[in-house]
């Protein structure tokens, strides 16, 4: 599991025990690498996805992409091997916010090979959203077919969101060319081309559940992208 991840401690706390049990009672082996970007631009998820794909090691054979204040309810959920194609958990007729036809955010799967065909996500996404649109469209052109659950009868009841919109609010700001940029496929970036520093990598144990916390500094071209600081 690759948790895209800063200061959201309390949300934590609730989700690597979760999601630890949830796993080990469908009998899937797994570790959750907590992505914890520690510099001092804005908060960009795909990149810190790109960086946990990079740094997690020949030892796992797929991902899931995972918002930490996202936790599924519904047992049977599949988040087994998606060996078909990139397997959406949190589809459009399940999760509590997000009911587009194209969202492929929240809870995604995929092989490493196939998050390799796509060359991985933008790094060009500072703020919140538009990342996951612009990845899907990046599966599409790998010539790869997203697939849903189906047989799930609890409908939006089947995640708990974690999210407190009052206590949490979301970095939505548009800077300058940020505006247009965010709805432009980018076509060069991804895997090949994230820039960061691993600060630190510390093995956690919360309640009784197992992590590995990467402290994470991104780096950003501000030539490049100049939406990624907040001046």
């Amino acid at each position: 599991l690759l948790v895209p991840f800063r200061e959201r401690f309390e949300e934590l706390l609730a989700f690597v025990p979760y999601m630890h049990r949830f796993l080990s009672k469908k009998r899937i082996r797994h570790h959750i690498y907590v992505l914890n970007q520690v510099d001092h631009f804005r908060f960009n998820r795909a990149s810190l996805i790109n960086v946990g794909f990079l740094e997690s090691g020949n030892d796992t054979d797929y991902i899931a992409m995972h918002d930490v204040d996202l936790l599924p309810l519904n047992e049977q959920l599949d988040y087994g091997f998606p060996e078909a194609g990139p397997f959406h958990v949190a589809s459009p007729e399940l999760h509590p916010l997000y009911h587009y036809k194209t969202y492929v955010g929240g809870i995604l799967l995929l092989t490493k090979q196939h998050y390799e065909m796509c060359n991985g996500m933008s790094n060009r996404f500072w703020g919140w959203g538009r990342e996951d649109d612009e990845f899907y469209r990046r599966i599409k052109g790998a010539g790869l077919q997203v697939r849903r659950p189906s047989g799930i009868t609890t409908g939006y009841e089947t995640f708990q969101h974690l999210h407190d919109p009052a206590w949490r609010k979301r970095d939505q700001k548009r800077i300058a060319a940020q505006k247009q940029e965010q709805f432009k496929v980018d076509r060069d970036g991804g895997l090949n081309n994230v820039r960061y520093r691993i600060e630190s990598r510390t093995a956690l144990s919360i309640a009784g559940a197992p992590c590995t916390v990467l402290n994470i500094l991104l780096d950003c071209d501000t030539s490049e992208t100049p939406w990624c600081t907040f001046g």
